[in-house]
C-alpha cells in the first residue's frame, strides 16, 4: 500500500547510513527503505534505536537487549523484528538457538534467571503496561540492573512496540538474509 522509496531517491544522510549498514551486513533490511518514506521520522527512529541499542551496561548486555526485542516482538505476532532482531541476537549472544526459543516461547528458554525476570517485565510492559507494578520494577534490582538499565528495558520495550505497530501498518517482510544469519558462517 505504501511506497517504498529507492536508495538514490532519499537525502544524503539517509543514503550514507543505509550504506554503512549494507557494507556491514551486506544488505539493506527492508525497514530501512520502508521508514525512508519520512526521512524526519527515520532520523528520529533510527537515532533513538541506536540510543538504546548499541551500549552495553553491566546489568543489560547487547545481547540481552535483543532478546528483549525478540520476546516482546513475539508476543505482538511481528514476524520482521522476530526474524531479523532474532538474527542479531544468535550473533550478539553466540547462541544459535536462543533466540529461536525465545521467540517460541521465552518461559521456556535456555536463559538465565535474569534474563527471564528482564523478560517477565519486557514483554508486560509490551503487551499489558497497565499491568506493570512497581514491584515487577524494583524485583529487577536484585538481579543487578541499576534504575538506568530498569529504564532502557522498559524503553526498548516501548520503542519496539512501535516498531512492530509500524511493521504491521506497512507490511514490512524480513530480508531472506536474515534467517540464515547467525546459523551458518557468513560468506567470506
Amino acid at each position: 500500500m505504501f511506497d517504498v522509496p529507492t536508495r538514490d531517491s532519499l537525502p544524503e544522510d539517509l543514503r550514507s547510513r543505509i550504506g554503512e549498514v549494507a557494507d556491514k551486513s551486506g544488505f539493506v533490511p527492508n525497514i530501512f527503505l520502508t521508514l525512508a518514506r519520512r526521512p524526519a521520522e527515520w532520523r528520529a527512529f533510527f537515532a533513538y534505536h541506536d540510543a538504546l541499542m548499541d551500549k552495553e551496561t553491566p546489568g543489560l548486555t547487547k545481547a540481552d537487549r535483543e532478546l528483549i526485542v525478540v520476546a516482546t516482538s513475539a508476543e505482538n505476532h511481528c514476524l520482521y523484528c522476530v526474524v531479523a532482531h532474532g538474527a542479531i541476537a544468535r550473533i550478539r549472544s553466540r547462541n544459535p538457538r536462543v533466540a529461536d526459543q525465545v521467540a517460541t516461547d521465552w518461559r521456556k528458554a535456555e536463559i538465565d534467571d535474569r534474563q527471564r525476570a528482564v523478560l517477565e517485565v519486557a514483554v508486560r510492559i509490551a503487551v499489558e503496561p497497565w499491568k506493570l507494578t512497581a514491584a515487577d520494577l524494583t524485583s529487577l534490582g536484585s538481579f543487578g540492573l541499576t534504575d538506568d538499565d530498569i529504564w532502557d528495558v522498559g524503553a526498548i520495550s516501548a520503542f519496539f512496540a512501535m516498531s512492530n505497530r509500524l511493521v504491521h501498518l506497512t507490511g514490512t517482510m524480513p530480508n531472506d538474509e536474515f534467517y540464515l544469519m547467525g546459523r551458518v558462517p557468513r560468506p567470506q
